[in-house]
């Protein structure tokens, strides 16, 4: 038997129902606050992530899925979505609109990485970014939204932690302090720190080995070396998450794992320990728009993992409502009266109503067993009875009420689709 890849994952319907509900009430939270839906290629050319993620990130050092076509050009599948609607961005003259430009995407992800809880080689992403604002207020703005799809969700074990790691120039200075402290530690931390040293040292406070980590609760602080105009930056986000009774926690440790961010970063976490604890993150990046070729523009951004929050929920007791079930079946008593199930089932689908009928021939006693089965929230029997009358008993699973229904009139048929969608 041929199995998925390692690290894939089959949705299948028992659980589909799940994924549309979170992306369904994620969309909407999303349109509220006028985001509009981007989507691009599954695979880029590889140096779009080179120079956009970064030369210094793991992503680009050990994760990505690269591979050269049939012209022997290097090509990459895509391992996150900022980069690619950055590209989008400039490609299309996007940068040249209205702004702001707050677009997101739901999109596969591909990193090849060990599978754990949560975490697979593909995975679902919303890519939530937008641009042409330096104002704290757009940070907010996206922070908001995360907080919204969470708070619809009623899952509420969650913090949020924030931090600067400044811009480019102040950034420099802090970074020759940051080597020079961590010069006298290197030799005896981990092989990957030792990587970061020499190509991203910000990484070296995001380390996860025991080895590594008792070194940064010493070391100095991205915070500490702000410039004036930074500085007034973190203050003025401070002041307007406060105003919108958005809860944080500052975390000076705080950085991510891509070279594009610049000022502020922030993560949602769960009190959860171990792999669960990040339930997604994000930040600014001033730079990355020039960095890729287009005009200088200021912009946030946040990915937002399926897999991971879904994951998050079960672990909480937080169950997803099945907005898929089929509110009738119709069951005939013999094969005569199937012709006018099918018929009846396809007048009600016209009204909006989800209805199966039986398409393999069961006996009746089996099609009750399969409607028990699929959950159905009301069915109905039809036999020579109910067929010459033009008139049906529908029965209510939960509550085992039955009420009639006349079939032969187009308000009768409304009248039914209304009482099996709960209207």
């Amino acid at each position: 038997m041929i199995t998925r890849p390692k690290g894939t994952k089959d949705v299948t319907p028992n659980e589909v129902y799940k994924w549309n509900y979170v992306e369904n009430l994620a969309k909407k939270m999303l349109s509220l606050r006028g985001f509009k839906e981007i989507r691009t290629p599954v695979f880029e050319h590889t140096e779009l992530f080179v120079r956009g993620v970064g030369e210094g990130s793991d992503i680009v050092n050990k994760e990505m899925y690269t591979f050269l076509d049939k012209g022997d050009r290097s090509l990459t599948l895509k391992p996150e979505g900022t980069a690619s609607i950055a590209r989008a961005m400039i490609e299309n003259n996007l940068d040249s609109e209205a702004m702001p430009q707050k677009l997101f995407m739901l999109t596969p992800c591909f990193r090849y990485e060990r599978p754990q809880a949560g975490r697979l080689r593909e995975h679902h992403q919303f890519s939530i970014e937008a641009f042409g604002s330096s104002s704290p207020l757009m940070e907010v703005e996206v922070i908001g939204v995360i907080k919204a799809i969470l708070d619809s969700l009623q899952f509420d074990n969650y913090k949020i932690n924030i931090n600067s790691i400044g811009c480019k120039e102040c950034r420099k200075t802090y970074l020759e302090v940051l080597k020079r402290y961590y010069s006298k530690h290197i030799d005896i931390m981990c092989e990957d720190c030792k990587v970061r040293y020499a190509k991203n040292p910000l990484r070296l406070l995001d380390c996860k080995e025991e080895k590594c980590q008792q070194y940064k609760s010493n070391a100095p602080k991205p915070i500490e070396y702000l410039c004036d105009r930074c500085k007034e930056h973190y203050k003025q986000l401070k002041e307007a998450l406060d105003a919108n009774n958005i809860s944080y926690k500052e975390n000076a440790n705080l950085v991510r794992g891509i070279d594009y961010y610049s000022q502020t970063v922030f993560e949602f976490l769960t009190e959860e320990k171990g792999a669960l604890n990040v339930i997604c993150g994000g930040g600014r990046y001033d730079g990355l728009i020039e960095e890729l070729g287009g005009k200088p523009l200021a912009a946030v951004g946040v990915g937002l993992g399926i897999e991971h929050l879904l994951l998050l929920l079960e672990k909480n007791g937080i169950e997803i409502p099945n907005l898929d079930k089929i509110d009738l079946y119709i069951a005939n008593a013999s094969i005569n009266e199937l012709t006018y199930a099918n018929k009846l089932a396809n007048a009600l689908r016209n009204k909006g109503a989800k209805v199966e009928f039986d398409l393999v021939n069961r006996s009746l006693k089996a099609q009750m067993k399969y409607a028990n089965k699929i959950e159905c929230k009301y069915v109905c029997v039809l036999g020579e009875t109910e067929v010459s009358k033009g008139k049906a008993v529908v029965k209510n699973m939960q509550t085992k009420e039955e009420r009639e229904f006349n079939l032969e009139t187009e308000e009768g048929i409304k009248e039914l689709a209304r009482y099996v969608r709960g209207e």
